[in-house]
């Protein structure tokens, strides 16, 4: 028995230590596991930015300059996660421009942008179509099928209508299934990619019970899942609370949008929770003050559900500060920034669910007919940019501390195992007096 009992802890020490090694060898793909995000085997906390007009911008090759010097920039302030848009849907030069015809310079701006964030270790969540009539979104979609004959009341027909689904389907496919002419391999072999998003801000108003948006979600998150494992998904959500969390309505900003962050992010192919901060446009007739009470009681709730009741993590996945606000100070924006970057680093230097923020917007210089009010430009905005270092280099301190602990664990594993296999060989010896 004795003999037997040793065999198996070989056995049992050899494959826990494989399996460690398997995951810290990964593969660059980010994973979940519990709440955390997982780089190969590690916890991955990271600070990060939005910037939408990378694919537009690189469709043009004397402009690629711009998407270099924002990798490089971002990476240079610690930055390690972008997020943009793989959706271009109709008008002035699109990506899909009818559905299921593509434009391929609009798609090598995107190899382009998906090469670059490689080059300077960046990640990027793409996100695949728009909720507003910005780059085309739903309504293009709505008339393209009107176009086609089908009887369509509102643009919230995008959730519903099979044919407008399929024609997103299609693109989804489309995207996923890219073969990257500068990376070499399909946009679902790399790992360059954190994550997918269903939507930017899915919203569907005509239905505020939230179960078209939830059919939708479920829907699609399986057809995502069907053509790619390989990348984490998120819907796009903003974070409004809906009918099936009636106690939390309260936390709202006074409106619903047919979603509900509970409901919409317990769905099996949702690997994590996304919400967007913008209080100045919440509540556009409050105090600063009021804004920022909002703001935190927002944080609080959400960090706390995305911990205990869905157990996935968490990206604040957009917030920001006009200075087109009236009476805007550059204090007020750093205020903002500080309190939900002091919400992130509590969360993960506590081991939580909220793994980092992406501010909205980057831009470079040079770039002024991007301006929208939420730009940050590094060069320009010297306390908000000093504040962005700051909090990428704690959460990369974070980094390194489970990295510490992780290389400490497969330490122990090792002589573990070592000394498992000594006292395998030496059984039947007589050992000692």
């Amino acid at each position: 028995m004795k003999h037997w009992v040793l065999g198996f802890l070989v056995v049992l020490l050899i494959h826990q230590q494989c399996s460690l090694l398997q995951v810290e060898a990964g593969n660059g793909f980010i994973r979940t596991r519990g709440v955390h995000f997982v780089l190969n085997g590690s916890p991955y906390y990271a600070n990060g930015f939005n910037a939408y007009w990378m694919m537009y911008v690189a469709s043009d090759p004397s402009q690629r300059s711009k998407i270099s010097e924002s990798f490089q920039q971002a990476s240079a302030h610690g930055l390690t996660i972008a997020r943009t848009w793989a959706f271009s849907d109709g008008g002035y030069s699109p990506l899909q421009y009818s559905p299921g015809y593509y434009n391929e310079q609009m798609f090598k701006g995107l190899d382009f942008v998906i090469s670059e964030a490689r080059r300077y270790g960046i990640k990027l969540i793409l996100s695949l179509v728009d909720n507003y009539e910005d780059f085309g979104g739903k309504k293009q979609y709505v008339e393209w099928a009107r176009n086609e004959g089908q009887y369509l009341a509102s643009e919230d027909d995008f959730f519903r209508n099979p044919v407008v689904k399929g024609y997103y389907k299609n693109h989804i496919k489309t995207v996923l299934t890219r073969h990257n002419s500068i990376a070499g391999l399909a946009y679902k072999d790399d790992p360059t990619i954190m994550a997918w998003e269903l939507m930017n801000e899915p919203r569907c108003t005509s239905d505020l019970s939230g179960r078209t948006i939830q059919a939708w979600i479920t829907e699609m998150a399986s057809f995502v899942k069907s053509i790619d494992r390989n990348h984490l998904l998120e819907a796009g959500l903003e974070g409004f609370y809906g009918e099936n969390s009636p106690q939390k309505k309260q936390f709202n900003p006074g409106f619903q949008v047919g979603t509900d962050f509970i409901a919409n992010n317990q769905v099996s192919g949702i690997d994590f929770a996304t919400v967007h901060s913008y209080p100045d446009q919440w509540l556009s007739s409050s105090s600063d003050e009021a804004q920022l009470s909002f703001l935190n009681n927002w944080l609080t709730t959400h960090i706390q559900d995305a911990q205990n009741i869905l157990g996935k993590p968490v990206l604040l996945a957009e917030f920001g500060k006009s200075w087109k606000d009236p009476g805007f100070n550059t204090n007020q924006r750093d205020q903002m920034f500080n309190t939900i970057y002091y919400r992130v680093y509590s969360s993960a230097r506590s081991g939580g669910a909220t793994a980092g923020g992406l501010f909205w917007q980057l831009l470079p210089e040079g770039m002024d007919s991007f301006r929208d009010g939420y730009e940050i430009v590094l060069s320009e905005s010297s306390s908000t940019t000093s504040l962005i270092a700051e909090q990428s280099h704690k959460l990369y301190e974070i980094r390194k501390m489970y990295a510490k602990l992780r290389d400490i664990e497969k330490s122990k594993m090792a002589k573990a195992i070592r000394r498992a296999q000594w006292l395998a060989r030496n059984r039947g010896h007589n050992i000692g007096n």
